[in-house]
């Protein structure tokens, strides 16, 4: 059964379980009038929420709830007396219904228009619909698409462009020449085209800074957590393609380019001019090298530390890393490393008696 993606939907207080159903394309099974106006756990909703079952080990706890609709994928037999959405993914289809009935409670938290202390260059373009908090910064010949928001103390920075339906929270900082697309989130203290670690050393040891001259571009639909920061490239483009997940507190260093729908968890950092395919996952504080690249479909594993490029798609873990296939067998004998070397004492001592005799 095929789900849609709710895009510009006016936001009511309450809906009924029929046009939750058509929003959401799913199927009703139970009362299609019931009213639900907001969203809770199968133990703490009643007959005003919205639930979900998304893994069989809380069917008991679907049972006893008393939610007024509960997201399920279809099953064989399912416990009378309730509302069901039935959909294929049970969780998505809860997200969904949550963005819908919570979204004008969350733009409530948001000012309206553009706020009189922002200070924006005559010559910037601001489409319509767009939100602008205060304190906030806008460079010359900057240019923002329709519907973005741009919250409090985010500063943007001249000849960049930043797409429509996008959400800035506080205190983003975008440098010059970043290029940004539809539908973008950056969490607060985001930093976008701050300057790559690069410099060059004379004789005497004295460093001198290298200028990066390049900026950084980011497709549609990609989300970056809090106080991640990617660099400009010295003169080319740092690159995150469309649809990349990127947890809080990453680092992405100058010329690197991460492949459609990757994920980054918190506190990784990709050193420069390195590439990642699509698909890829990297555990929290994976470390990888630069100037390699990790095919479509790579998974590092958490602490993960990445020294040369991986060219076979699968789960890699360690430092460095290796297949976890080989990672596993190798734990496996460091664990019995002490009884290794008792064995190897007593054939020692055995070969000591035998030479004796």
């Amino acid at each position: 059964m095929s789900q849609t993606t709710l895009h510009n939907t006016e936001a009511q207080s309450a809906y009924t379980l029929k046009q939750l159903a058509e929003l959401t394309g799913t199927e009703v099974i139970g009362c299609e009038d019931t009213i639900v106006a907001s969203v809770n756990t199968l133990e703490k909703a009643d007959a005003n929420d919205v639930s979900f079952l998304a893994n069989p080990r809380y069917l008991d706890a679907m049972k006893q709830s008393a939610a007024g609709v509960i997201c399920v994928e279809r099953m064989e037999a399912l416990p009378e007396g309730k509302n069901y959405l039935v959909c294929d993914n049970p969780s998505r289809t809860f997200q969904m219904i949550a963005e819908l009935l919570l979204k004008e409670k969350a733009r409530k938290t948001f000012f309206e228009g553009i706020h009189p202390s922002a200070v924006i260059h005559e010559t910037a373009q601001i489409g319509e619909g767009t939100t602008i908090g205060p304190c906030v910064v806008i460079d010359a010949n900057v240019t923002i698409g329709k519907n973005t928001t741009i919250l409090g103390n985010v500063s943007i920075g001249p000849h960049t462009h930043i797409g429509s339906n996008c959400t800035l929270f506080h205190n983003v900082c975008i440098r010059e020449n970043t290029q940004i697309g539809d539908r973008v989130v950056l969490q607060p203290g985001v930093v976008i085209g701050s300057c790559g670690f690069g410099f060059t050393t004379d004789q005497t040891g004295k460093h001198y800074k290298l200028a990066q001259l390049g900026n950084v571009v980011i497709e549609d639909d990609v989300e970056i957590g809090a106080n991640t920061t990617i660099d400009r490239a010295r003169f080319q483009s740092t690159v995150i393609r469309k649809g990349v997940q990127i947890d809080n507190l990453v680092q992405i260093a100058h010329n690197v380019q991460i492949g459609e729908n990757s994920v980054i968890v918190a506190q990784s950092g990709i050193a420069g001019s390195t590439k990642l395919g699509k698909r890829v996952y990297l555990g929290g504080q994976t470390g990888i090298v630069g100037h390699i690249e990790l095919c479509d479909g790579t998974m590092i594993a958490s602490k993960g530390g990445v020294s040369k490029s991986i060219t076979k798609p699968g789960l890699y873990r360690g430092e460095p890393v290796q297949p976890i296939e080989k990672f596993s067998r190798e734990k496996v004998h460091i664990r019995r490393l002490e009884k290794y070397a008792a064995a190897i004492k007593d054939l020692e001592n055995r070969l000591a008696q035998l030479e004796n005799k």
